[in-house]
């Protein structure tokens, strides 16, 4: 299908199709609307990280265009609210980028204008990312009050060395103040943390984890970093540690942070019990998200199709676009044989999988489509013998790639 915007604006294609036309018939056939989540993304930061490849601008000198920027986001939010009429937004996750560069008065107008649009559900899961080298307590406090009741910390480290290496703007003192200041407002957090870093031994990446455990978080991100294309670190690549000193450090994530009593249930998420990130599990669960702001991506279905947009990326022309009422750039139906593989990239990211019966209900197939492609991955064993479950086994997550490839079309 060609790239066009459903909302009746002007996408990628130069169309402006009615939403009707993603009413008509189709290829599948969905039992239901899956549970809808909403992603809000900031584009600025203080300072671009040499690892990154998310869709992040440094502020200028004079700031960021908050007010107009916030504008653009109610309008992209107003185009957009007919793709999911009176369907809940049961989580809301506002990423970057760096969220916490907002004002409070910013933050609180953000909520009031998502919850003046959307039916919010009361006891939503409300993440902010937050990075240390921003926080002030008295803000972070009014973001509480505004409605945030999750933070996401991107830590990286607790070590200073490392904190050089991958170009934070924070120190090792700056990131234990954050933590204790996210403990003391929210009671509910996420610190990212990242491993096999340049130069990090073993009992560097222990000493990270044990620092983060000490402040006994409710859910840890742990990352392997990778040197992702289009970045400083993978045009000029530190020297990393090894394969096997990599996995010695996975093996020992894991053993530690089951000991603290985490839960790992995704390859890098690791929760108490009842603390898993909702907004996460639905997308590893194939559910919908409406992306709004500068190069957000979102996904929605229909009763016979699964649409997936784009907005622009670069903040000056989203702001322009989305003012205009044209704030996607592509649109594009995901074709039906695409459908397992997109599915199954996100589903066997969790550790215990999906029930088997979830397929058919987030892709609207048979599960037949898939059957010789789940016989040839327990034969393999990477994936469980199981007619109730979709879930890999160890090797399989071990080995997630080559699992998942095995869903891709003919």
């Amino acid at each position: 299908m060609a790239a066009a915007d459903p909302n009746g604006a002007t996408g990628a294609a130069g169309a402006r199709p009615a939403i009707a036309n993603f009413l008509v018939p189709g290829r599948i056939a969905l039992p239901g609307s899956p549970p809808l989540a909403l992603y809000v993304h900031f584009p600025w930061c203080v300072r671009k990280c040499p690892y990154c490849d998310f869709n992040s601008h440094e502020a200028g000198p004079d700031g960021i265009p908050e007010t107009r920027y916030l504008d653009a986001l109610v309008a992209d939010l107003e185009s957009a609210l007919p793709l999911v009429w009176g369907r809940a937004v049961h989580s809301v996750f506002i990423g970057g980028g760096t969220p916490s560069l907002l004002s409070a008065a910013g933050m609180d107008r953000l909520l009031g204008d998502l919850r003046a649009r959307l039916p919010i559900d009361p006891d939503a899961e409300i993440t902010m990312e937050a990075n240390p080298g921003t926080f002030e307590a008295a803000r972070f406090a009014e973001y509480r009050k505004s409605g945030v009741n999750r933070l996401s910390i991107g830590i990286q480290s607790f070590d200073a060395r490392f904190l050089a290496a991958l170009g934070r703007i924070h120190d090792d003192q700056q990131a234990r103040s954050a933590v204790e200041i996210a403990a003391r407002t929210f009671d509910n957090f996420n610190l990212d943390l990242m491993y096999a870093l340049p130069g990090q031994s073993l009992d560097d990446c222990r000493a990270d984890v044990e620092t983060a455990l000490s402040f006994a978080p409710p859910h840890l991100s742990l990352y392997h970093l990778t040197l992702e294309p289009n970045t400083y670190f993978h045009k000029y690549p530190p020297s990393l540690p090894d394969d096997d000193l990599s996995a010695d450090m996975q093996e020992w994530i894991e053993a530690r942070t089951a000991e603290a009593g985490f839960e790992h249930y995704e390859v890098s998420a690791y929760a108490r019990p009842g603390r898993r990130s909702r907004h996460n599990v639905n997308y590893w669960e194939f559910g919908d998200y409406l992306g709004i702001g500068a190069g957000a991506h979102g996904k929605l279905s229909f009763p016979e199709r699964v649409l997936r947009q784009a907005r622009f990326k670069q903040p000056q022309r989203y702001m322009d676009a989305a003012l205009a009422g044209d704030a996607v750039q592509e649109a594009r139906e995901v074709a039906a044989e695409d459908l397992p593989f997109e599915f199954m990239l996100n589903a066997l990211r969790l550790t215990n999988g999906v029930a088997a019966s979830r397929f058919t209900e987030r892709t609207g197939l048979p599960s037949t489509v898939v059957q010789r492609r789940l016989a040839e991955a327990a034969q393999r064993g990477l994936l469980q013998l199981d007619p109730t479950r979709i879930a890999p086994t160890e090797l399989g997550h071990r080995f997630l790639n080559d699992l998942q490839a095995l869903f891709l079309r003919d």
